[in-house]
């Protein structure tokens, strides 16, 4: 349990102290997607979807997400977020959409959490504006893909 820092040494779960760590700048990717038929992805694309712009929609929704990640996740701790930026790619030969959140911050702690929840929230909300059309879309494959900043340094995976 040493290893893992939101267990003290009784195994009991808490909030890390990061009261005396340096202020770094810090970024993390994150990533995922949203597939679907080829059918349901023609109308994400021609934006015939009755709910409206999928995409913009999904967009707004992760970066929301991002700001409330410290509300969802019992440990992480508030940051003071300086970006947020998600693109969504439609891509025909999955079908369905790839979502990539760039989330950054100056702060004592990472900011993972954050661009994976932006990834997490906007897949969901592609799922809720197009549920009525395909309840069978899959969202996976949300994993972080770069971080760097504070101690660690820098990790990238792809």
């Amino acid at each position: 349990m040493s290893d893992l820092t939101h267990f003290d040494a009784r195994g009991d779960a808490h909030m890390v102290d990061v009261s005396e760590k340096p202020v770094t700048s810090r970024t993390a990717i994150a990533r995922g997607h949203v597939k679907m038929t080829p059918e349901t992805y023609a109308i994400m694309t021609d934006g015939s979807a009755k709910k409206g712009d999928v995409l913009g929609v999904a967009r707004l929704a992760g970066i929301m997400g991002a700001k409330q990640t410290s509300n969802l996740i019992p440990l992480c701790h508030p940051l003071p977020i300086t970006k947020v930026a998600l693109d969504l790619t439609p891509d025909p030969d999955l079908p369905g959409v790839v979502i990539k959140a760039t989330v950054k911050t100056t702060g004592q702690t990472g900011i993972e959490m954050e661009a994976l929840t932006a990834v997490s929230v906007a897949g969901l909300t592609v799922y809720d504006m197009l549920k009525a059309v395909e309840k069978t879309m899959e969202i996976g494959g949300i994993r972080l893909t770069m971080k760097e900043g504070g101690k660690s340094g820098r990790f990238e995976a792809e």
